[in-house]
């Protein structure tokens, strides 16, 4: 039997065949990620026999993914998703430095027999926003969430050494972790906990799930928005989010999810080990 082939289409992966190597995107819910289309277009740019592929697994399944992920030897990598990324640290070997410090993985790798993961989302966020001409530092900045990606994001905005740095989260005791975290990666830095309000600051970023859905609030207080304030929403599907409407109605400037997404995607091939194109 002949190996399949494939339309030559960028987002494609290269004719599959028994030699085909095999990397997966984990989450609950999947049908909103755009990984898939990204990474099978770097491993045809690397020339990689390579595909991934989403897996829809929800929280109480994930100790059986990773049982199967070590089992299955031509199974080479994972990307990692809400709500997994603090959870799935646990039950890997070996955690790189960013995902130590953050305490949440969204790339994970087999290294002689170990898994090993590292957390790209800060690098990612920081890359996108700077290819569309956007920076962070000495400006004000208000991140919603705290969870696996917000606490990523906060310590890459952290590290662009912002005039000001607040979080919220539905749980406070979690933000008041990260600020710590923060305050003691970034002596002097000003970080608190607030409320959603955006009043005072240059950009907001929402780093929750709040407007995935059609009948989900917005996650901040969208009457103090304006002209000038920069309104992030890492969520990549819907494109443009509730939050991200409503603050373009303001006048705000907008910056979608992909080019979070699109920022890391090389850094994470180069620490999956895959040839640089």
């Amino acid at each position: 039997m002949t190996p399949a082939t494939l339309p030559d289409l960028p987002g494609l992966p290269l004719p599959l065949s028994g030699a085909t190597r095999v990397y997966a995107i984990v989450g609950d819910p999947i049908a909103q990620v755009g990984s898939p289309g990204l990474f099978n277009a770097a491993f045809r740019r690397r020339g990689v026999e390579a595909i991934l592929v989403p897996l829809h697994v929800a929280p109480d399944g994930l100790a059986d993914l990773m049982r199967m992920f070590r089992a299955t030897k031509n199974f080479d990598g994972l990307i990692v998703t809400v709500p997994h990324k603090i959870a799935i640290a646990a039950l890997i070997d070996e955690i790189g430095p960013m995902g130590r410090r953050i305490g949440a993985v969204n790339a994970i790798h087999k290294r002689d027999g170990r898994l090993v993961g590292d957390n790209f989302d800060g690098t990612g966020f920081v890359r996108g926003l700077q290819a569309k001409g956007h920076g962070l530092g000495r400006r004000r900045v208000l991140v919603i969430g705290s969870g696996g990606a917000g606490r990523a994001v906060a310590h890459a905005v952290a590290d662009e050494r912002p005039a000001r740095l607040r979080l919220f989260d539905v749980d406070p005791a979690r933000a008041q972790t990260v600020v710590a975290e923060l305050k003691a990666a970034a002596p002097g830095l000003d970080a608190d906990i607030g409320a959603p309000d955006p009043s005072g600051f240059d950009v907001v970023v929402n780093c929750t799930s709040v407007g995935m859905r059609p009948e989900d609030p917005f996650p901040v207080a969208v009457d103090p928005l304006g002209p000038g304030t920069l309104v992030v929403d890492i969520i990549l599907k819907p494109t443009v989010t509730p939050l991200l409407a409503e603050a373009g109605r303001r006048g705000c400037l907008t910056h979608a999810g992909a080019p979070m997404l699109e920022g890391q995607v090389d850094a994470v091939c180069d620490f999956f080990g895959l040839a640089a194109p």
